[in-house]
C-alpha cells in the first residue's frame, strides 16, 4: 500500500481524497494556488505545497510543478480527483516515468476514450450500443451532408476533442447544417486545439443515463448501477440521481453487465462511467469519463461503498473488495451541486462566506470545503458543495433534500440553492418525469414570467 499521496486538486474533491487517506492511514499531501492558502484541504492534509499562482495553467494545469511536489514530499502516488489533469494523458504518462503511481486508468485508456471518436468504435467493437452517426470525423461540409442524409435531420455535430458543451451544435435540418458545422469546428479549434467534428443523430427526447464501473487491470469488472444525469443547464449537470426513475431492474442489469464486461475486456484499471442517451427503451453510447464523477456520492450512499478507497485499493495493485454479486443495491440517493452564481443568469459570484451551516441527520451528506469567513477564489469552477441525500425510498429522499435545503446557511454569497427549491415544487421532478431538455424549458419559462 502507498505511504503517501498528493491530490492534484483542490476544493471538495481534495477534502474527499484527504478523507479516505486518513481512514486507510496513508499520509496526504494538498497542492494548492496562492489564492488556496487558506483553503480547506490544505489545512486538512499532512503536507501542503504551494505550486503556482492562481491561474490554473501555471499551478494546478502546471505538469512539472505538480511532479516537483510530489519528489519533494516524497509521495508515491497521485490522486487526480476530478477536472484539471484527472483525464490528461500526457501528465499520466509523465507520473508513469517518474515511477510514481497515478491512481486511475492507464495513459493508453485514457487516451483511447478521450477521444470521441476511438472511443465510440471501441465501444461498438465491444458491443456497447451507440448513437448512430459518422464511422469517424467528417473532413468537411459536402461529407457532412452526405452523412446527415443518411441518418436524418436533426442531427448534433460535435467535436472529437469536445467536452462540457463545447464545440457542440445542433442542425435541425439541412438549412442549418452549414451554420452548425462551422460553428463547431472554430468552437472545438479554440477550446481544445484539434478542430475536428463528427456527426450523430440528435435524439429528441433522451434522457442522460450513466453507467458507473469499476475495474481491477486484470480482466476483472464490476458495475454499479446507473446515475440519471437528465436535469442539465448548457449540457451541465445540475442534480444527478439514483437508481435512475426511468430503469427498471432487468434494463439495469443488461445494460450494466454490458458496460463491466466491455471494460473488463480492455483490461480497465479503477473508476469509469459510461455515459448513453437513453430513449424509449434503448440506450445510445455517447462517451466514457475515465475518472472518478463529481456525482460519485450518489452511488456510494446506494450501494454503501467508498469508490475512493477502491480507487487506492485497485492503484496499490489489490484486488476488488467486492464482486458483482455484493453490489445490492439499498434505497434512493439524489445529489444537488451548489454553485456560486447569482440567479437567474447563473453568473459567477465569488466573494466571502459570512455565515456557513451544513445540514445534518440521518440520510444527509455535505461535502464542501467552505467555513465560514472563507473567500470563494474567482479562478476557478463554481461548485462550492455538493449536498447528497439517501432514502428508503425516491419519496424519502425527496422529503429528505426539501428538509436538508431548508437547514443550509450559506450567507455572504449568493448561491443556486433557490433553483433546487423551486424544483422541489414541481409535479414533473417529484414524478421523476423528466428528459435532458425539461430544465432549460422550465428556466425559459421562468425568466419569461
Amino acid at each position: 500500500m502507498f505511504q503517501k499521496i498528493l491530490i492534484a486538486n483542490r476544493g471538495e474533491i481534495a477534502l474527499r481524497v484527504i478523507r479516505a487517506c486518513r481512514e486507510m492511514g496513508i499520509a496526504s499531501v494538498a497542492v494548492h494556488s496562492t489564492a488556496d492558502s487558506d483553503a480547506m484541504h490544505v489545512r486538512m492534509a499532512d503536507e501542503a505545497i504551494c505550486i503556482g499562482p492562481p491561474p490554473s495553467a501555471q499551478s494546478y494545469l502546471h505538469v512539472p510543478a505538480i511532479i516537483s511536489a510530489c519528489e519533494i514530499s516524497g509521495a508515491d502516488a497521485i490522486h487526480p480527483g476530478y477536472g484539471f489533469l484527472s483525464e490528461n494523458a500526457a501528465f499520466v504518462q509523465v507520473v508513469e516515468d517518474h515511477g510514481i503511481t497515478f491512481i486511475g486508468p492507464s495513459s493508453e485508456h485514457i487516451r483511447m476514450m478521450g477521444d470521441k471518436i476511438t472511443a465510440k468504435e471501441t465501444m461498438k467493437a465491444l458491443g456497447v450500443p451507440c448513437v448512430p452517426g459518422s464511422d469517424g470525423g467528417v473532413p468537411d461540409l459536402e461529407t457532412a451532408s452526405r452523412v446527415a442524409e443518411g441518418i436524418g435531420f436533426p442531427v448534433i455535430v460535435k467535436a472529437t476533442a469536445g467536452g462540457g458543451g463545447r464545440g457542440m451544435k445542433l442542425a435541425r435540418s439541412a438549412e442549418d447544417l452549414e451554420t452548425a458545422f462551422r460553428t463547431a469546428r472554430s468552437e472545438a479549434k479554440a477550446a481544445f486545439g484539434n478542430d475536428e467534428v463528427y456527426l450523430e443523430k440528435y435524439l429528441g427526447a433522451p434522457r442522460h443515463i450513466e453507467i458507473q464501473v469499476f475495474g481491477d487491470g486484470e480482466g476483472n469488472a464490476v458495475h454499479l448501477g446507473e446515475r440519471d444525469c437528465s436535469l442539465q443547464r448548457r449540457h451541465q449537470k445540475v442534480l444527478e440521481e439514483a437508481p435512475s426513475p426511468a430503469i427498471d431492474p432487468e434494463i439495469r442489469a443488461r445494460i450494466g453487465q454490458t458496460c463491466a464486461e466491455a471494460v473488463a475486456r480492455i483490461g480497465y484499471r479503477g473508476a469509469g462511467t459510461i455515459e448513453f442517451l437513453y430513449e424509449n427503451g434503448e440506450f445510445y453510447f455517447i462517451e466514457m469519463n475515465t475518472r472518478l464523477q463529481v456525482e460519485h456520492p450518489v452511488t456510494e450512499a446506494i450501494f454503501g461503498v467508498d469508490l475512493v478507497r477502491e480507487q487506492i485499493r485497485v492503484a496499490a495493485k489489490q484486488p476488488l473488495s467486492f464482486a458483482q454479486d455484493d453490489l445490492l443495491l439499498n434505497g434512493h440517493a439524489i445529489e444537488v451541486r451548489i454553485n456560486a452564481e447569482r440567479l437567474p443568469n447563473f453568473t459567477p459570484c465569488p466573494g466571502t462566506v459570512a455565515t456557513y451551516h451544513a445540514p445534518g441527520g440521518l440520510g444527509v451528506r455535505m461535502d464542501s470545503a467552505l467555513y465560514s469567513g472563507y473567500r470563494i477564489p474567482p479562478y476557478y469552477d463554481s461548485l462550492i458543495a455538493k449536498l447528497i441525500v439517501h432514502g428508503r425510498d425516491r419519496p424519502e429522499a425527496l422529503a429528505r433534500l426539501n428538509r436538508a435545503l431548508g437547514e443550509l446557511i450559506i450567507d455572504g454569497v449568493d448561491s443556486s440553492v433557490p433553483l433546487f427549491r423551486a424544483l422541489l415544487d414541481e409535479p414533473d421532478i417529484l414524478r421523476g418525469d423528466y428528459t435532458i431538455h425539461w430544465l432549460e424549458r422550465f428556466l425559459s419559462q421562468a425568466l419569461e414570467s
